[in-house]
C-alpha cells in the first residue's frame, strides 16, 4: 500500500468540517487500518459454538503458530452456515467440520458419496478438506435411562410408541436437513412435544427432568455423566460424521507450512481422545485451551503456550470491544437519525415512510438481523456495528420527530416574525426546544444497544456476550456473571450519564 494513503483517506475525509467530520474521520482511519491488517493478517482458525469444535480449533491454532505461522482463533461462532459463510468469504481460513454436516446441509440435495466427491465438491467452491481426524461424531438421540426402561426404549423408531414425551433439541439440529425434520419424515414420528434450545441447555434440561431426552454428539462426555441411552439408529438415518478440516484452497499459496501443520492431525485422534479431551472441559472444569495444549504435547510432542487470559485482561478486552461496538453504531445513528427525524417533522407524508420502515426494522429480532448482515458483511465487528445502528434509529427518529411537532406553534410564528429564517430557527429554537424528547431518545437506543451487542459474540464480534456465551457452554454462573454484571453497570452509566447530559444540553426552564 502506498505511504500517503492514509493521509489521502484524510484529506478526503476533511472535506467539511465539524462534529460528523470528525467521526467520519475516525472511521476512515479505522478502514485505512483494517485494510493495512488484512494485508499481513494471521490465519484465521474458526470454531463452532460447542467444546469439541472450539477445543479442535485451540489444536489447530496451536499447530499452526508451532509451524511459525502468525494464527487466531475466533471462537465460539456459532452453526454451520455462518462458518461455511464465513470461510467462503475469507473472514476465517480454517475451521473443523465433519462429513455428514457437509453431506447433508452445507451441499443438501446433491447426495454426496465417499471422500472423492466432498473434495470435488468443496474444490468447486475454493475449498480444501483434510483427510479425516480419526473419529466419527454421529448424531445420535439421548434419553434419560429411566425413562428409556418405562418406556422400552431402545431404538429411535421406540418413539413412534411415546409421542407425548418431551423432547428438546438443539437449534441447529431442529433446522438441519439430516436434523429433526429428516428424521421425523424418515421414521414417522410424530411427537408432539419438541421445542428448540441451545444444546448446552438441553442437557440440563435433562438432568433436571424437563425434558425425556436431547440430540447428542456421539462424543460428548454427557451421555455417561448424565446416565442417557443412545437410541439405536435402526434404519440408519444419519449418516457418517467423520471429522475433517476445511480450509480456504489458496492458503496453500500464502500460508503453505500452515497447511502442512492442519494435515499432522490426520487419523491422529481417536473417538476415546476426543471423548476424554470433552469430559476434561465439560466435567473437569479444565479449560479448552489447557486441554488442546496437552493433547497437542502428549500426542504430537508439541510445546504450546496456550494459557486462557487472566480476568483482568479478559474483562479489558471485553470491555474495549462492547465499547467500540455501542459506541460506533450509536454515533451512526445519531448522525443518521437526527436528520430523518427532523426530515419527518417537516414533511408529515414523509413521517409515515421513516417511521414505518424504521418501525419495521425495531421488529426484526436482533438475532435474525445479526445473522442477515453476514452475507453482506462477514463476520466480526463490522457486521454488529451495522445491526446496532439498524436497531438505535426508531427510538431517535421517533422522539426527534415527537419532539419537534410539540413545539407550540405560537412560538415558531414568534420566531419567523423576529425575521429568523427556517435554518436558523432550526438550531436556534427548534432543538434547543426539543432537546429534551430527543436525548430521551439516544438515551434509550444506548441502553437498547448495551444488552443487544452481547449477541455480537455469536459473529466473532466479541464484548460481553463472550464469556456468557462460554459461561452457558460450560454451565460456569461465574463466567456468566463476567459478562452480565459489566453489561448491566455498563447500561446503568449510559443511563445515568444522559440524565446528567440533560444538565448541559438542556435549559433549566425547559428542564423545570
Amino acid at each position: 500500500m502506498p505511504r500517503n494513503h492514509g493521509s489521502l483517506s484524510r484529506r478526503r475525509c476533511r472535506a467539511r468540517g465539524g462534529f460528523p467530520v470528525m467521526l467520519l474521520l475516525a472511521l476512515c482511519s479505522a478502514m485505512v487500518g483494517t485494510a493495512r491488517a488484512d494485508e499481513a493478517r494471521p490465519v484465521a482458525v474458526g470454531s463452532k459454538k460447542f467444546t469439541e469444535g472450539i477445543i479442535l480449533g485451540d489444536v489447530l491454532t496451536g499447530l499452526i503458530r508451532n509451524a511459525g505461522v502468525p494464527a487466531e482463533h475466533r471462537r465460539s461462532l456459532g452453526g454451520t452456515r455462518i462458518l461455511w459463510n464465513a470461510l467462503l468469504k475469507g473472514d476465517i481460513d480454517v475451521y473443523p467440520e465433519y462429513t455428514g454436516t457437509i453431506t447433508g446441509e452445507i451441499f443438501a440435495g446433491q447426495k454426496l458419496k465417499g471422500m472423492d466427491a466432498i473434495r470435488a465438491a468443496l474444490a468447486a467452491k475454493g475449498i480444501a478438506v483434510s483427510a479425516p481426524l480419526g473419529f466419527d461424531d454421529t448424531y445420535a438421540i439421548g434419553v434419560r435411562r429411566d425413562l428409556a426402561k418405562a418406556h422400552g426404549l431402545r431404538k429411535i423408531s421406540d418413539l413412534a410408541r411415546t409421542p407425548d414425551l418431551p423432547f428438546g433439541f438443539s437449534a441447529e439440529f431442529m433446522d438441519r436437513a439430516d436434523g429433526w425434520p429428516g428424521l421425523r419424515k424418515f421414521y414417522g414420528l410424530n411427537l408432539s412435544n419438541v421445542r428448540g434450545m441451545d444444546h448446552d441447555l438441553a442437557y440440563r434440561g435433562v438432568r433436571a427432568g424437563d425434558i425425556a431426552g436431547t440430540d447428542v454428539y456421539t462424543t460428548d462426555a454427557e451421555i455417561r455423566a448424565y446416565d442417557l441411552l443412545v437410541l439405536e439408529d435402526d434404519r440408519h438415518f444419519f449418516p457418517e460424521y467423520q471429522a475433517v478440516v476445511l480450509y480456504r484452497a489458496d492458503l496453500a499459496a500464502r500460508a503453505p507450512a500452515a497447511v502442512a501443520a492442519i494435515r499432522r492431525l490426520e487419523g491422529r485422534i481417536d473417538v476415546a481422545r476426543m471423548r476424554a479431551m470433552n469430559a476434561a472441559v465439560k466435567l473437569d472444569g479444565k479449560t479448552d485451551q489447557a486441554v488442546a495444549a496437552a493433547f497437542l504435547e502428549s500426542d504430537l510432542g508439541i510445546k504450546a503456550d496456550m494459557r486462557a487470559a487472566g480476568f483482568w485482561r479478559r474483562l479489558g478486552r471485553t470491555t474495549a470491544d462492547h465499547l467500540t461496538l455501542v459506541l460506533v453504531s450509536l454515533a451512526a445513528a445519531i448522525l443518521v437519525a437526527m436528520p430523518l427525524g427532523v426530515a419527518a417533522a417537516r414533511y408529515p407524508r414523509l413521517a409515515q415512510v421513516v417511521l414505518g420502515v424504521t418501525g419495521v426494522i425495531q421488529t426484526i429480532p436482533s438475532l435474525a438481523l445479526l445473522v442477515f448482515m453476514i452475507p453482506l458483511f462477514g463476520i466480526g465487528t463490522l457486521p454488529a456495528i451495522v445491526a446496532l445502528f439498524l436497531y438505535s434509529l426508531l427510538p431517535i427518529v421517533r422522539n426527534t420527530h415527537a419532539g419537534l411537532v410539540a413545539i407550540a406553534p405560537s412560538l415558531l410564528e414568534a420566531a419567523e416574525a423576529l425575521g429568523i429564517r427556517a435554518a436558523p430557527r432550526l438550531f436556534l429554537v427548534e432543538l434547543p426546544m426539543a432537546a429534551r424528547s430527543i436525548l430521551a431518545g439516544i438515551k434509550t437506543s444506548a441502553v437498547i444497544n448495551v444488552g443487544t451487542a452481547t449477541l455480537g459474540a455469536l459473529i466473532g464480534a466479541g464484548g460481553y456476550g463472550q464469556p456468557i456465551l462460554t459461561g452457558i457452554r460450560l454451565d460456569d454462573t461465574a463466567l456468566i456473571l463476567e459478562g452480565a454484571v459489566p453489561a448491566a453497570l455498563l447500561a446503568l452509566a449510559v443511563q445515568g450519564g444522559f440524565d446528567l447530559s440533560e444538565r448541559v444540553f438542556v435549559s433549566r426552564g425547559l428542564r423545570l
